[in-house]
């Protein structure tokens, strides 16, 4: 039995990821959220704006923090210093 390996391609990552939601009230999923990101959106408020993500009943409570790691990850604000 031959040994095959598991590996999940980067695309199929990349996919996966952005399945993710970022704002559960509102079902908006990462990919838009990176979309927006990389069409040149860069602030809180843009992306809010954009696609309605901390429009929901928690008024952002759980998606800001999301939405904060997207722009981190995009490298369009710095790290925080405490992690």
């Amino acid at each position: 039995m031959s040994n095959v390996a598991m590996d999940i391609s980067e695309k199929e990552q990349e996919i996966i990821e952005g399945l993710k939601p970022v704002c559960i009230c509102k079902g908006i999923k990462k990919k838009a959220i990176l979309e927006r990101i990389k069409a040149g959106m860069t602030t809180i408020d843009e992306l809010k704006k954009a696609t309605g993500a901390g429009s929901g009943p928690c008024k952002g409570e759980r998606c800001t923090p999301r939405i904060l790691g997207c722009l981190r990850e995009q490298g369009c604000i710095p790290d925080r210093p405490d992690q």
